[in-house]
């Protein structure tokens, strides 16, 4: 089926040249203009999208063809762009970079959906190099529809002409122009750019889709994203909802967990699941559910708060026992363990599902994308069940003496480790993945709930 989808993607020469900044201020400028516009996020990051949604008012949607088929991918752009005026999608890292073989790239992506795009340039510290940047990205990869460049920061005028001048020698079009302006930057921390659920900062927000308005042509941006051939979209890739409601999941949101894949949570509820969202930080207790799904987030920066909530410590604990299905990913995983050591090397208590503690280290323990094997039967599918993901965090889990369920293959050189932790019905790692990409795994965890609830 044919659809009609005004779309642009925002990449750029590498991670650091402020796409996100521009993305953010190019959806707020959009938004101010009475433009529906949807955001979507190459990657499996979750706190770029966060920006996306207080910029857009619409909810933002990661495009990773490791974590979901590149079958799916078309349907899931054109369900989630339904009803929008335009997609803006914001690359990763630089534009051919991605996984082995370049797996989940913004180059990847855009050739899928058949989306112009637009390279942002780090223009610091350099002249006329940056149009022979320029033709490299644009000549590397002939299949990728290269609409034209941004460039960031640049220092003055005339340092913008000579640039704009060796660009026009190699027949590259000027987007638009970014002066410096470290007002424009975002807080970051360990993880990369502070949440968005800690830094709802409207003044800068608005500040940035002024500059952009201002030093980007919008109206040229408008007319790319919207002469782009229709997409062609299969109509039976992405499951239809449920009419029954099989189970309650409950969802841990709030400061301290705050990673969750809209269209991964929405498969479950497809699937027939009602999501109940509750606080660790500040409820008292888990709601009345069938099962549990604690997500990713930042413990390590709420670990105070969330070892005084003993009561929520103490019913996850008490459900556990009783046989409550439960999944947790990173940062949850963090929390049902026995402690948490922050970066002051404090420990503090937490639920005491699993054994030993996550320990907080000055060094990137693992980023990257993986496929994990279940070793054992869990409530994530039986003994063999391969499923894709990624892992991304700072803190390892120190245990001793405990059977791994899980058996890891990093992606980009087929290392192998096993890692994570079960306990009855309860099974936890820092392995990330997205429910819609291991739709086996979603109906195995469902029916889990299910079963427990009767």
């Amino acid at each position: 089926m044919q659809q009609s989808i005004p779309r642009i993607v925002i990449a750029a020469t590498q991670s650091g040249s402020g796409k996100t900044t521009i993305v953010t201020g190019l959806l707020t400028a959009l938004r101010q203009r009475g433009i529906q516009v949807q955001p979507f996020k190459v990657g499996p990051d979750y706190i770029d999208p966060g920006y996306h949604r207080l910029a857009s008012g619409r909810h933002g949607c990661n495009l990773d063809t490791w974590l979901v088929s590149s079958e799916q991918m078309p349907s899931l752009f054109a369900l989630e762009a339904k009803d929008a005026d335009i997609a803006v999608i914001e690359g990763v890292m630089g534009l051919y970079d991605g996984g082995r073989n370049g797996i989940s790239s913004t180059a990847q992506v855009a050739k899928i959906l058949g989306a112009p795009v637009v390279l942002v340039i780090d223009a610091k510290s350099i002249g006329v190099s940056a149009a022979a940047i320029a033709k490299g990205f644009r000549d590397y990869d002939p299949e990728v529809d290269f609409a034209g460049v941004i460039l960031n920061r640049l220092g003055s005028k005339n340092h913008e002409e000579m640039i704009r001048e060796a660009l026009k020698e190699q027949g590259i079009r000027v987007l638009g122009a970014m002066r410096r302006d470290e007002t424009l930057r975002m807080p970051e921390r360990h993880l990369g750019l502070l949440p968005v659920e800690e830094n709802a900062e409207e003044n800068v927000l608005r500040a940035m889709g002024e500059a952009v308005a201002a030093e980007l042509d919008l109206e040229a941006l408008l007319h790319i994203a919207c002469t782009v051939d229709d997409l062609e979209v299969p109509e039976t890739v992405l499951q239809k909802p449920s009419k029954k409601k099989r189970c309650r999941i409950g969802i841990a949101r709030d400061e301290a967990f705050s990673f969750h894949y809209p269209a991964s949570v929405r498969t479950l509820e497809n699937l027939g699941a009602e999501i109940i969202y509750f606080s660790p930080l500040r409820d008292q207790r888990i709601p009345a559910v069938d099962g549990l799904f604690l997500g990713g987030g930042f413990p390590e920066m709420f670990a105070r708060e969330l070892a005084r909530n003993k009561g929520m410590r103490e019913s996850i604990r008490e459900a556990v026992e009783e046989g409550l299905p439960v999944y947790a990913e990173c940062g949850g995983y963090m929390y049902l363990m026995e402690g948490l050591l922050d970066f002051e090397e404090q420990t503090h208590e937490m639920c005491g599902v699993f054994s030993g503690i996550a320990a907080m280290t000055s060094k990137l323990q693992m980023v990257g994308y993986v496929e994990a094997k279940l070793l054992k039967d869990t409530v994530l599918g039986k003994m063999g069940t391969l499923i894709h993901g990624h892992e991304f965090h700072f803190s390892e889990d120190k245990v001793e003496g405990q059977e791994r369920p899980i058996q890891f293959r990093k992606l980009r050189n087929d290392a192998t480790y096993q890692g994570g932790q079960t306990y009855k019905n309860a099974v936890g790692s820092y392995l990330h993945l997205h429910f819609l990409g291991c739709p086996a795994a979603a109906e195995y965890f469902v029916e889990a709930c299910e079963n427990w609830g009767k």
